[in-house]
């Protein structure tokens, strides 16, 4: 382990790129599968991103030991965890407990998001949008179908899609379920999260907090690995006021990385065993520098335009792109697996299999090699 307090006098630390690796791995709960809850894994990781329905899913069975997608679905069923958009203006599912603190603190971006729609809605009292919008959803929970054609019928000559904007930007608006359930199908149908959960939005989180909590999950970060997390700008401060309650480390491009004194930084030699990971995972999407996490020469081969693929990790690293179809899971790997690799890559996806899809029969092969 590389765990040990340096110097208050001495020079930060420097750790290497397999380094921060295994870090990353370890918080992310990636290094083995983890003895916690979903509830546990979900508090743990700020949140899981959630564009789609099924990644939060895919995201705890390549972390959680004895994971079963009903786990989840339950805690969304009975109201635990929710779908909301949050940081990066993204939907992601949180805990109940988060998305009463977490959207606040993210609301000012939220604000600022508007500028982009200020065009589409002149003339829009934005306070009495929020106000109807309110008692639109809350009323009944409404599609944002339902709800533009509501909003336009106050402002007929505004944008019907920046009206929808605004009201999602002004207001907590969580998906209700059906809509995110396992097996199930449903269109995005909302509400106020308040009216969902059945009690008010807490203070808002401290940007101290989060920062501690990001490190947790994260770590060791940057001010603008964890400002790209969040969708935040002037986090240095919150940084500044803990850097007593913290160690720093210099990565390989010197930059200032910040870590919790006692967090896991195992050996970079530490095995990492291959993982299936969700579309979106936050693994590959919540630093400035990716370079932990994607090798350089696959930088941008996870997205195309504005889809990104399930993606495959070998020795920690992002090495591949996969897929089901009807039959077969699909592995394309953009190198040369070794022997070795291709077993361990096959006995992840056996077992990836089992967990999410226990009463289906599937194949598993290796499509052509993405070089």
């Amino acid at each position: 382990m590389t765990n040990s307090k340096r110097s208050v006098a001495g020079p930060a630390p420097h750790l290497g790129t397999r380094a921060l690796n295994r870090a990353t791995l370890d918080r992310q709960l990636l290094l083995r599968p983890a003895r916690i809850s979903a509830a546990a894994a979900v508090e743990h990781l700020v949140g899981l991103q959630a564009q789609n329905v099924k990644p939060p899913y895919y995201a705890l069975a390549a972390r959680l030991d004895g994971f079963a997608p009903e786990a989840l679905s339950r805690l969304m069923a009975d109201r635990e965890v929710v779908r909301i958009v949050t940081v990066r203006s993204t939907i992601h599912t949180h805990t109940a407990d988060d998305c009463l603190t977490l959207r606040p603190l993210v609301q000012p971006a939220r604000d600022r998001e508007l500028a982009n729609f200020r065009k589409g809605l002149a003339g829009v009292d934005l306070d009495r949008l929020a106000a109807l919008a309110r008692d639109l959803v809350e009323t009944e929970p409404r599609t944002m179908k339902q709800l533009r054609e509501a909003l336009l019928q106050e402002w007929p000559d505004a944008d019907p899609q920046a009206l929808a904007v605004a009201a999602r930007c002004r207001l907590p608006l969580v998906q209700v379920t059906p809509r995110g359930l396992w097996g199930h199908s449903g269109q995005v149908s909302l509400t106020t999260a308040e009216h969902w959960l059945g009690r008010p939005a807490g203070p808002a989180a401290t940007p101290d907090a989060v920062v501690l909590r990001y490190l947790a999950a994260f770590g060791p970060a940057s001010v603008r690995d964890m400002q790209t997390w969040a969708g935040l700008t002037r986090l240095r401060d919150a940084f500044e006021r803990l850097r007593p309650r913290l160690v720093t480390f210099r990565d390989e491009g010197g930059v200032e990385l910040f870590d919790l004194p006692d967090a896991p930084r195992p050996d970079p030699d530490t095995p990492a065993p291959p993982r299936f990971l969700p579309e979106f995972d936050n693994l590959l999407l919540s630093h400035a520098d990716r370079t932990r996490v994607v090798p350089p020469e696959y930088r941008g081969r996870a997205w195309q335009g504005n889809i990104a693929h399930r993606t495959l990790l070998v020795d920690g690293f992002l090495a591949g792109l996969w897929r089901l179809e009807e039959h077969a899971l699909v592995i394309e790997p953009f190198g040369r697996l070794t022997g070795a690799q291709r077993d361990e890559v096959t006995a992840e996806g056996e077992r990836m299999l089992r967990t999410m899809h226990p009463e289906t029969s599937y194949d598993i092969r290796f499509g052509v090699v993405r070089g």
